[in-house]
């Protein structure tokens, strides 16, 4: 009963849920006293948070991108593997001494795991500060660095590009550091959503790696509930992929609006 009682109260109280809530009691206010100025809009952007709120819509924008490249067999043998950044929080790292990792920590925790079942393969960091306002300090990759190293893997087996501040970045300079050899097999690690477009712009710098996903997002059967802050923090991070494969397209960064397991020759992408 505590438990039921717990996660309804929860339900209610989340702030971005009160605050919706709110919203519509102070917007049905209005409707009943006739004050009409910008209700439209306002009741508009209400729904619209309500959907959310509800509905797995984050789920369902994430699933089509996870699913593009499934988890692969992996060979015997690995010559390298790619860490894309995204993991760290280096403005809190450095704040306190200690690296501060964020929702997508499996892009370093999965990368520990095949650089400990591969000991022969080379791994790059590939990660630079994609603000604005560039901080002073270590970057992404240096950070995972030093992490990694803590975590039991050689220096020598760690090559740090930390240059790049976006993914088609990532693709041409951490080639430009490996200088991948033809026959080479080469993994990519980054978030699965994120994946098709990591991927389609190694492909586009000339690198043929295999994609390698982490952290997953969406579940099974995903089910309606009511959780504002969750839903939309996912509904923001998938339509920015979106979004980042129709620019990336129109950029000529990819080949493919769409990448997938098949590559787009260069012929029929024009």
């Amino acid at each position: 009963m505590t438990f039921v009682a717990s996660k309804l109260f929860w339900a209610v109280a989340a702030p971005g849920n009160l605050l919706l809530l709110l919203l519509l009691a102070g917007l049905f206010a209005m409707a009943r006293s006739r004050r009409r100025r910008g209700l439209a809009l306002a009741m508009a952007a209400a729904l619209g948070l309500l959907a959310i709120a509800i509905l797995p819509a984050g789920q369902w924008l994430v699933a089509p991108l996870e699913d593009r490249f499934p988890v692969p067999i992996v060979p015997a043998h690995v010559d390298g593997i790619i860490v894309l950044g995204g993991a760290v929080l280096p403005a809190v790292s450095r704040a306190h001494g200690q690296v501060a990792l964020d929702d997508a920590a499996e892009r370093i925790t999965g990368a520990l795991a095949l650089a400990e079942r591969h000991p022969e393969a080379r791994l790059v960091l590939s990660g630079g500060d994609a603000s604005i306002l560039p901080r002073p300090g270590e970057q992404e990759a240096e950070l995972t660095r030093a992490l990694l190293i803590e975590l039991g893997v050689a220096p020598d087996r760690l090559l740090i590009e930390d240059r790049s501040r976006n993914t088609y970045e990532n693709a041409l300079f951490s080639r430009a550091l490996a200088q991948p050899k033809p026959g080479e097999t080469w993994l990519l690690v980054t978030s699965a959503m994120h994946m098709p477009r990591a991927v389609g712009c190694f492909r586009q710098v000339g690198w043929q790696v295999l994609p390698y996903p982490v952290d997953y997002r969406t579940e099974a059967r995903p089910r309606p509930d009511f959780q504002l802050s969750d839903h939309l923090e996912l509904v923001d991070v998938a339509a920015k992929e979106w979004v980042g494969l129709a620019a990336y397209r129109l950029l000529g960064r990819t080949a493919a609006l769409f990448p997938g397991a098949r590559p787009v020759s260069a012929s029929s992408a024009r």
